[in-house]
């Protein structure tokens, strides 16, 4: 950091600047996390240097004999972690995972089901703006007024549309996902079952969550969130996969490169092998379980509080809360802008039957991930639920204008006022004051 700060001064300070929100904030979006010392320090590392285009012993470069060896050590980690048949960590982020994964199994117009976007979905599962939804013939499937997949509705849409891949696993979904129940329907019609794992694999590699591998062919996943390691992502083929067809690895990696991606980024490849022998670990085992704990004891003391949680419950590391009885429709805006300004960082997010739109949203989804990482538990849970509450009470006399032209100058002002609110300002030095006991490893 010394030698950045002399030779780029902007960058470094903006840096600095970015460590000290994420030391002196309470980091709730539940696809975030912290990276440990070890798995930073191979992200930063000399590895960026090198190209590698192909795979390993099959490259189009020279000087690879040591990413090669990285490589397969991040695979055989990965098998062993998840009991998985083959493994691509190449890779760029999970949305390129998935789409390289429908290109491995499905042809331009082949019809694909996963849930919709704004029942908590994903872009990448036939989203009508992304790639997959736009290429391919998308047929989305619902969720009930308590935030359940509608397995009626699956089975229906199945059979009537006989999709060539159904995709199950969401961003937004507060249950478990039920494996096991979409196996039976994807089987039914002779779908591809791809579980994407990307918010839950950490709960997945220690037993806080059904196991997706004996029912499904094909697993997705991030490696940021609850894996806890870089920002990339890995395509698995499970038993079942290859029972069904031999020729998966070789689809998929052939989808991966040269299909959709160039060389990998070998630091990342590095960083996901450190991440995958942490997550092999006891320690990450008690942290998986941690996770849930804290997910549960937010969701209660937020309940506690009056809050509306989508389900009443969580069963994962996340919750969605249903603002309307606070801000009626399109209160997501208000509750993130005036708690990010209070130091604490979720994210606005639809709700079952949203009543406004994606760009208003009714509700908000944090998750536990982050701050188990920091080392809080269940009671520090309860403290962060009554800074919700103060400053979601502080500010529940704002409406979202349902005239679209006066929505520019009530935000303006809006966001004018929560600038100046002392309390906001008051709770922002409580939460600083707080973090300083979870101390992060920030570079």
């Amino acid at each position: 950091m010394n030698e950045l700060a002399k030779q780029d001064p902007q960058v470094a300070q903006l840096m600095k600047l970015e460590a000290n929100r994420q030391k002196q904030g309470l980091e709730l979006i539940p696809s975030e996390n912290y990276v440990s010392p070890s798995v930073l320090q191979a992200m930063g590392s000399i590895l960026t240097n090198k190209y590698s285009e192909g795979y390993p012993l099959k490259r189009y470069y020279g000087g690879n004999e040591f990413i090669d060896k990285i490589e397969l050590l991040a695979i055989k980690r990965a098998k062993k972690l998840f009991n998985v048949e083959h493994v691509n960590v190449q890779p760029y982020s999970g949305s390129p995972a998935n789409l390289a994964l429908t290109m491995a199994v499905c042809q331009p117009g082949d019809t694909v089901m996963g849930l919709n976007l704004i029942d908590g979905g994903h872009l990448t599962h036939g989203w009508k703006v992304s790639a997959t939804g736009i290429f391919f013939n998308s047929v989305p499937y619902h969720v009930l007024s308590n935030g359940r997949v509608d397995f009626n509705e699956v089975k229906l849409l199945a059979k009537k549309h006989k999709p060539k891949l159904i995709w199950t696993g969401a961003t937004a979904y507060v249950y478990q996902y039920e494996f096991d129940r979409f196996a039976k329907i994807a089987d039914s019609v002779g779908a591809y079952l791809v579980a994407d794992i990307a918010h839950i694999a950490g709960l997945v590699a220690t037993g806080n969550h059904q196991n997706p591998v004996p029912y499904v062919h094909l697993i997705t996943t991030t490696t940021h969130k609850t894996l806890r390691g870089p920002r990339g992502a890995m395509i698995m083929v499970t038993k079942k996969g290859l029972e069904k067809d031999a020729e998966l690895p070789s689809k998929v990696d052939s989808a991966v490169f040269p299909g959709l991606q160039g060389g990998p980024h070998d630091h990342t490849t590095a960083a996901i092998a450190v991440a995958l022998a942490e997550a092999a670990k006891p320690q990450f085992r008690r942290y998986g379980t941690q996770i849930v704990k804290n997910a549960h004891s937010l969701a209660t003391a937020l309940m506690n509080q009056g809050f509306k949680l989508v389900g009443n419950t969580t069963e994962n590391h996340l919750m969605l809360v249903d603002l309307t009885p606070f801000f009626g429709p399109g209160g997501g805006y208000f509750a993130q802008y005036a708690l990010d300004q209070a130091g604490i960082t979720l994210n606005k997010n639809t709700i079952p039957k949203e009543p406004s739109s994606p760009y208003f949203p009714s509700g908000i989804r944090l998750g536990t991930p982050a701050l188990t990482t920091r080392g809080m538990k269940q009671k520090e849970m309860i403290r962060v639920a009554g800074w919700i509450n103060e400053v979601l009470t502080e500010i529940n006399h704002y409406r979202l204008p349902s005239d679209k032209k006066d929505r520019k100058t009530y935000l303006a002002e809006f966001r004018s006022e929560v600038n100046q609110n002392r309390k906001i300002k008051r709770i922002k030095m409580e939460i600083k004051q707080f973090s300083r006991a979870f101390p992060i490893f920030a570079w």
